[in-house]
């Protein structure tokens, strides 16, 4: 990624409580709060006793702590209304933190006004969005119990896979328990007074400014990598630039006080994000509604392997929508011996397989229970109700 034109200098705090919305008091102090033990559920895993392939779904209990959450003011001279009130990312430094209040949680990777932000609105109506700074911090929010559930971006019609969430899925004890898709509308904004023929730059997210590439070449404009589209409106707004615009969305627009020059500038009309919603616990699974299953497996290294473990779905009419290969972190790479040619060394991958049954139906256990007799690795990342609604 470009150096971004800006860089965080302070862990960002947010805003916790009742009033921990866009629009909240910032004048509310935090109180001491505990939180209570609750169950975790740990990740879904096949019974290794006699080849069963049922997830099976174990609890722990979570030691609560008794922790105060804070506030940090934001020094940030943005020109828009009510900026004061606007929540601080999560950050890592966060983790430590607890929360206070009633109303139903969502974290989302990046600022107020991400397209993110817009999905967990989708997802969750009437959630109290939480912004956070990193994936990863979205992720150890959902474990922590500072929220009740995260969503997250897991792949783009035009950029293709989130790599990240994967290897985060893999590393973390969340469950899958639904998705959501959301229409991608770039919109270029700039600070009140600018027109298209000032603009000397564009910033924004690496995607966004791919997305928009024919209508970026048009303007001869230089673009500028930053971490999120709503950051990359946030930073022009606070700055006041005169030369610089950003691809963001309508509502980062709104909040930051910024004109829309243009709407929908993205060169594919068909600019789709898929979002995964996370939570500690699986939901159960049922069989009277369209349901998604998303797992993950590795393999021996031998030919047609990979054709006999995506036979087990082929031969009992399960769709595959989705697959994706990722090499193994924590041993990227397998020595074998073939006899003849001395060791060989091959990649050692992760396949993620995503197929349209319920784990309650006995056709798709079955298929497991075939793929565990080969399988190296075999788990259950979610199985959960697929989004049969408009983008």
């Amino acid at each position: 990624m470009n150096s971004t034109p800006f860089a965080r200098t302070r862990s960002f705090k947010p805003r916790f409580g009742a009033e921990g919305g866009r629009r909240a008091n910032g004048n509310k102090q935090p109180s001491q709060v505990a939180v209570r033990p609750r169950p975790i559920a740990l990740a879904m895993a096949l019974d290794h006793g006699g080849g069963g392939a049922a997830a099976d779904a174990s609890v722990n209990n979570a030691v609560g702590l008794g922790l105060r959450a804070s506030l940090e003011e934001t020094t940030a001279d943005v020109a828009c209304k009510d900026s004061q009130s606007l929540p601080r990312p999560l950050s890592i430094s966060d983790a430590s933190g607890s929360v206070n209040g009633s109303r139903f949680r969502v974290a989302y990777q990046g600022l107020p006004g991400a397209y993110s932000e817009a999905a967990a609105a989708k997802a969750y109506p009437n959630c109290e969005a939480v912004p956070c700074e990193q994936f990863d911090t979205a992720f150890d929010a959902v474990e922590r119990w500072l929220v009740d559930r995260a969503v997250l971006p897991i792949e783009n019609s035009l950029g293709g896979s989130i790599h990240r969430n994967y290897d985060l899925l893999l590393r973390h004890n969340l469950h899958i328990v639904g998705e959501v898709k959301y229409a991608v509308r770039h919109c270029l904004l700039a600070n009140p007074g600018v027109k298209k023929e000032d603009l000397k730059r564009v910033l924004s997210h690496p995607q966004a400014l791919a997305q928009c590439e024919t209508t970026l070449a048009k303007l001869g404009v230089v673009r500028e990598s930053v971490d999120d589209t709503a950051g990359a409106a946030n930073f022009i707004a606070a700055h006041k630039l005169q030369d610089a615009g950003a691809v963001a969305s309508s509502l980062a627009a709104e909040i930051y006080g910024l004109d829309i020059l243009a709407r929908d500038i993205q060169d594919d009309s068909d600019n789709i994000t898929r979002f995964l919603m996370l939570a500690r616990e699986p939901i159960i699974p049922v069989i009277d509604r369209p349901f998604k299953t998303s797992i993950v497996f590795s393999l021996e290294e031998g030919p047609g392997v990979l054709f006999k473990a995506l036979a087990v779905f082929a031969l009992r009419d399960i769709n595959l929508t989705k697959i994706e290969s990722r090499p193994r972190k924590n041993k990227p790479l397998r020595i074998t011996d073939d006899g003849s040619n001395g060791p060989l060394k091959y990649f050692d991958y992760l396949f993620y397989v995503d197929f349209e049954a319920s784990m309650a139906s006995h056709n798709a256990q079955n298929a497991l229970r075939h793929l565990k007799e080969f399988a190296t690795f075999l788990k259950v990342l979610g199985s959960y109700p697929r989004d049969m609604s408009e983008a």
